[in-house]
């Protein structure tokens, strides 16, 4: 369609973001090298933290490599009667030097990581606040904080510690081996054969390893997200008696978590066991072949002594080589979780055909312009996952707002109002035709652009977490005390803002005011921000009759000035409104006033009657009045 085919292609996309990350190709289909990378990612910005640990871990495991030769220097001594003081010496600077650059590395690391893991947080939140709609929508809010909070810290230790460890293990290894080699190559044989041996059986554990931990971690998220939905709605939970039920459902999940991890604790103490029996079993194979090479004079005891204390310096390379490896399996899974979200497709513009968008500010054409302030024109939607044969949410749609006046759109549940809210919202775009705004596509405009020109009440009229003030001023955080406390009085919340502690300081949640309250705010909030055009979805339905008119009054007060785009099931807050559309099946069945509809269509008489707004008109099969 002409002018649309940047939103047709945003639309594209967010269907193709939704349907992967509703795939099993998401966490689960990631490969290894994948996962690598993702992790690599985090510690790229600080390769140069990772270099410096990675020296001072090197210097540190070649004081320790040095340490048996030079007790066999001491034992030479000793069998020689000759000087100690310097092999001694030696010794007691490897052990300062050791220590210090263990704890600066440590220091180092620990430092890193925390900073490895705000950047992942921050990260995280700022994607998921700038991702479309429908891909945050899509997930439980419980899941993902859960990724988070937890997967975070997860990759953490894989992409610091488990690093260094990795390679200081690789270097205690390589340099023990070598010095074995140097003392004595029969005995370094029967060393490797064993440490081979182990090192197979335990890099064959690591695939099982990586599921368990990622299917925990997948478990945990679940947890969360159904505890988050069952806390939200708990007075839902009690009224029905389902406290046991719910309890048993959060359980099983935990459950689940806890075998996944039972599992892989079980793997990772299996894999340090061997590491540690094949030590052991080296030792002692060590102690026969050694003994009898001394008593064939191959060797001497300090070389057979120096040699011992090389095996048991391998037990620290191989233990941190299989630690590393076990902590670096929770950090792939950690991370392929974490990228799930990250891929998350984001609210983009793309204006560079726009050939000269308008600037937030410039409010379109001047006053008295006849040209719709918004406009639908043949615009078709069809929800992702949907069924291809079912009926698309809206089907050719052609709508035109006034600059000016009230405009309400009614009609059954499920005939498209809230799709058309988003639409407008730009949370999603139409498959075929165009939205525009004063006479502009929306393809040729920023999203700032649009919507700075909308406030939006709506449904659910959620809380923000803060102050009650903070949450009036939330669309124009520059709003005087007497801005916002001529949406309180406009919306009858003086009283209430009286009652608080604070006043318009007191730090409110959704659990202190009552559903009616909040909607209040909800509305006050929109009208603070003076908007050229106010949206509000289903914005009277907890309100008393008082507070209903009170909004009715708002209503008119910014339709004199502005557009107000109204959708309601009480017909009760429309009949007023300088435009009503009727929608049917995603579909516009009718537009006009309210008198005109209810002379003239069968299915507003219907709506109207079925609430008995009006004692005229009588509800079907039924006398008038009924």
């Amino acid at each position: 369609m002409p002018d649309g085919g940047t939103v047709d292609e945003q639309a594209s996309g967010e269907r193709t973001a939704k349907d992967r990350a509703n795939s099993d190709g998401s966490a689960k289909g990631r490969t290894t090298n994948d996962k690598v990378r993702i992790l690599w990612a985090y510690a790229r910005p600080h390769k140069a933290v990772l270099v410096v640990a990675l020296v001072l871990g090197a210097l540190g495991t070649a004081a320790e490599l040095v340490t048996p030769l030079v007790t066999k220097s001491v034992l030479d001594g000793l069998e020689a009667s000759a000087s100690l003081r310097t092999p001694i010496t030696i010794l007691g600077v490897l052990l300062v030097a050791g220590t210090v650059m263990g704890l600066v590395q440590g220091i180092m690391l620990g430092t890193l990581a925390e900073r490895i893991i705000l950047a992942a947080r921050t990260g995280l939140v700022r994607h998921l606040l700038h991702a479309r709609v429908p891909e945050v929508t899509s997930r439980a809010p419980g899941e993902l904080v859960t990724r988070v909070t937890s997967d975070t810290l997860l990759i953490r230790e894989a992409t610091t510690s488990s690093v260094v460890n990795f390679v200081n293990g690789i270097i205690g290894l390589v340099g023990a081996i070598v010095l074995m080699a140097y003392l004595d190559a029969v005995l370094l044989g029967v060393t490797v054969v064993v440490l081979v041996v182990a090192g197979i059986s335990v890099v064959a554990l690591m695939p099982q390893l990586s599921r368990a931990q990622q299917e925990a971690q997948e478990h945990v998220g679940a947890l969360g997200g159904r505890l988050e939905g069952v806390v939200r709605a708990l007075r839902t939970v009690k009224s029905a008696r389902a406290e046991s039920r719910e309890s048993d459902r959060v359980a099983g999940h935990a459950e689940a978590s806890a075998r996944s991890g039972i599992r892989a604790v079980r793997l990772e103490n299996v894999s340090w066991t061997i590491t540690g029996v094949a030590v052991n079993l080296a030792v002692m194979l060590l102690l026969g072949v050694g003994a009898w090479r001394v008593s064939t004079d191959a060797i001497t005891v300090s070389t057979l002594v120096a040699f011992l204390l090389y095996v048991f310096q391998l037990m620290m390379p191989v233990m941190l080589l299989t630690m590393s490896l076990t902590s670096l399996q929770s950090g792939l899974a950690a991370a392929a979780r974490i990228a799930d979200v990250e891929e998350m497709e984001l609210e983009t513009d793309d204006v560079a055909s726009a050939g000269g968008a308008r600037r937030p500010g410039q409010h379109g054409p001047a006053a008295g312009d006849a040209t719709p302030v918004l406009r639908l024109h043949e615009v078709t939607y069809r929800y992702a996952g949907s069924d291809e044969a079912a009926a698309p949410a809206l089907d050719g749609v052609s709508l035109d707002i006034p600059r000016r006046g009230h405009t309400a759109i009614v009609g059954p549940s499920g005939a498209g109002k809230t799709t058309i809210m988003s639409l407008l919202l730009r949370f999603l775009g139409p498959d075929e035709g165009r939205v525009e705004l004063d006479g502009l596509p929306y393809a040729r405009l920023t999203t700032d652009e649009i919507r700075s020109r909308i406030a939006y009440v709506e449904q659910d009229t959620p809380i923000v977490p803060g102050t009650l003030r903070e949450n009036l001023a939330y669309a124009a955080p520059d709003a005087t005390d007497a801005e916002i406390w001529a949406a309180v009085d406009a919306l009858r919340l003086g009283q209430r803002v009286a009652a608080l502690p604070d006043g318009l300081d007191t730090e409110v949640s959704a659990s202190q005011l009552s559903g009616g309250e909040r909607q209040r705010v909800a509305v006050a909030r929109a009208l603070v921000a003076r908007p050229d055009i106010l949206l509000l979805d289903e914005a009277t339905a907890q309100l008393d009759g008082l507070t209903e008119a009170a909004l009715a009054g708002a209503i008119r007060e910014v339709a004199r000035t502005g557009a107000v785009v109204t959708i309601a099931h009480r017909i009760s807050t429309v009949v007023d409104a300088d435009q009503i559309v009727l929608l049917e099946r995603g579909r516009v069945r009718a537009v006009g006033r309210h008198a005109e509809l209810l002379e003239r269509d069968e299915l507003y008489r219907e709506l109207v009657a079925a609430l008995r707004l009006d004692t005229s008109v009588a509800a079907p099969g039924a006398g008038v009045g009924s």
